[in-house]
């Protein structure tokens, strides 16, 4: 019987040899190249990280493999221009990881996952890396971008030490945003006001262990449910109903979901 890894070893040399032949034969696969699959890998992204919202495991599955798909054929397409194979691009990971793990194949000790992260983000430094914030991607969503780069300051101690300090300054920062539009502050100040509030709204969340993109997200499935019930239930054209009216069928939306779960 096959171990674990030959089975998989064996799935992932026929996906190679059937990645060849499309590139071969497909006239799709032929034209296409770097940038007109950006988009669809970013797609695909989002279909991934729709299937982990709803846990199931069947779509994650499918998903993994479109993503391993676009992972294969971005490496095809730079082993025809000869600047790497698939083989270079695993390898270069593996000795990422080995280098970036000291505390597991060197002899660094370390004292839970805070200085894992920090050694992470030392080594990064070590290796040239510029800044402490040049792995975060430009064209990440504005949320998780906060998210990721308020992770990383922290790791060389650009935080502050408790949870109420945080919560204190996102008072603040309403408090700015409520006298900005009380003094009739123009429209570019007030929304410079509401990005801070929203930042710093991050910033706690990540103090609570809350992941802010994951808690939006679900809040956003949510009000979808709620509404779609208003509008399978309502007993006329919404236009036409009062916000009373949709409210109270919101209400019974809320309390069959409370009821469901």
């Amino acid at each position: 019987m096959k171990s674990r890894h030959a089975k998989n070893m064996d799935a992932f040399g026929r996906l190679l040899e059937i990645m060849d032949t499309l590139r071969a034969e497909c006239p799709w696969d032929r034209k296409q190249t770097l940038q007109s699959l950006r988009n669809l890998t970013i797609e695909e992204t989002y279909e991934l990280a729709d299937a982990i919202l709803q846990e199931d495991m069947e779509e994650i599955k499918e998903e993994i493999g479109d993503l391993m798909l676009h992972m294969v054929f971005y490496a095809r397409i730079a082993e025809e221009k000869k600047a790497f194979d698939i083989g270079e691009a695993l390898e270069a990971i593996a000795e990422k990881l080995i280098r970036r793990h000291p505390h597991i194949y060197g002899d660094v000790q370390v004292d839970g996952e805070e200085e894992v992260k920090q050694n992470w983000e030392q080594i990064k430094k070590n290796e040239g890396k510029k800044s402490v914030l040049s792995g975060v991607p430009n064209s990440l969503p504005a949320m998780i971008k906060a998210y990721r780069m308020q992770e990383k300051t922290a790791q060389v101690g650009f935080e502050w030490k408790e949870a109420g300090e945080v919560w204190e300054k996102v008072e603040e920062e309403i408090s700015e945003f409520r006298a900005a539009i009380g003094s009739g502050a123009p429209a570019e100040e007030i929304e410079d006001e509401f990005g801070d509030i929203l930042f710093s709204l991050i910033n706690y969340a990540r103090f609570q262990d809350i992941d802010p993109e994951t808690a939006l997200e679900k809040v956003n499935l949510k009000f979808k449910r709620r509404f779609e019930y208003i509008e399978a239930h309502a007993p006329k054209a919404l236009k036409e109903m009062t916000l009373e009216e949709m409210d109270a069928l919101w209400v019974e939306a809320k309390q069959l979901q409370k009821i469901d779960e």
